[in-house]
């Protein structure tokens, strides 16, 4: 991934940070069939391996789970926070109008040596785990007990797991980090006044990476 150093965040935490608050990333592999990309939940257990280990399922006709038994290259590529800035929103628009649009974003890549995994008692502890994670900020959280148990255990025959220890981890917060200091100020103004979740994070990761959390 192109890093300029403006936008390089290695910090494990952030990065780890980002890669829970938004699990559903795209899993890419690079085998003998080519290219195989799908968008794959995972739960990110940071304290195994030596960097930490990413845990997933596939479902059984999915051929990408075949690629990645055979050795296929794998990389899984999480998707932050991300926003369109208007060159509108510049103060140097005013100055000399030097400016066009960019797009601010969130972005962690995670590289390692990938196997496929068919063992039910795995599978069963990667799906109570998943579902723990996302379920765990409801006031009545749904279990996988909750289901019967022959209907968990047929529908757990249709998947393969997906085990990744995690090699390599880089990351890019693009969030005006080089622009003008009044640039900056202008751009957390434009954020800040659109209603919009996504818009209100990005204003509050643009004052906390850019302006230091000063503004």
């Amino acid at each position: 991934m192109y890093e300029p150093s403006h936008f390089k965040v290695e910090d494990r935490d952030a990065l780890f940070d980002v890669m829970r608050a938004h699990p559903l990333a795209t899993l890419v592999t690079m085998g003998e069939g080519g290219l195989i990309a799908n968008p794959v939940p995972f739960v990110l257990h940071a304290d195994e391996g030596e960097q930490g280990v990413l845990r997933a399922h596939l479902a059984r006709p999915n051929p990408q789970w075949k690629a990645i038994a055979a050795g296929a290259e794998t990389l899984v590529i999480f998707t932050g926070t991300e926003r369109y800035v208007t060159p509108a929103w510049y103060a140097s628009k005013q100055e000399h109008g030097k400016v066009v649009p960019t797009w601010n974003y969130v972005t962690v890549q995670a590289r390692g040596p990938a196997r496929a995994i068919e063992d039910g008692v795995w599978l069963h502890t990667h799906l109570e785990a998943l579902t723990a994670q996302q379920e765990r900020p409801r006031a009545e959280p749904w279990a996988v007990t909750d289901a019967p148990a022959p209907f968990i255990n047929a529908l757990s025959r249709g998947i393969v797991g997906i085990e990744i220890e995690i090699a390599a981890l880089v990351g890019k917060f693009k969030l005006s980090q080089n622009r003008p200091e009044a640039d900056k100020h202008s751009v957390l103004d434009g954020l800040s006044a659109d209603p919009e979740s996504e818009s209100q994070v990005m204003a509050q990761l643009v004052r906390t990476h850019a302006l230091g959390g000063t503004a």
